[in-house]
């Protein structure tokens, strides 16, 4: 083997007792900020339905399915959480604007 490749493939310890792994349920997306939420209609990419995207939630997962489960019963309707971002089946954006400033959230409504 080359002395490079030696350095590089070396044990490292650590005082530290175990492995070190990163926590499962901190995930950090890029959507995810402290800046206002969004709340988005789009059709583009879901076979021709209308989806309401509701972005910018800076919760963690367990919480962020927590609340798109409060927020398909409410507008009786499906959903699904998806790298961060909650998607409500329809076009919902009123409803959900309504129910995001009950829960204490700052929404604006983007697009047209």
């Amino acid at each position: 083997m080359s002395r490079k490749k030696d350095q590089l493939t070396r044990l490292v310890y650590s005082t530290e007792e175990g492995r070190v792994e990163p926590e499962k349920d901190q995930v950090h997306y890029k959507t995810a900020s402290r800046g206002p939420v969004t709340i988005q209609r789009e059709r583009k990419g879901h076979q021709g339905k209308t989806v309401t995207l509701i972005r910018g939630l800076s919760l963690q997962l367990p919480e962020l399915h927590a609340l798109a489960t409060e927020l398909k019963k409410s507008c009786g309707c499906g959903g699904a959480v998806k790298d961060g971002v909650i998607l409500i089946q329809g076009d919902k954006r009123d409803l959900l604007f309504q129910l995001l400033t009950a829960r204490g959230y700052n929404p604006k409504i983007a697009g047209g």
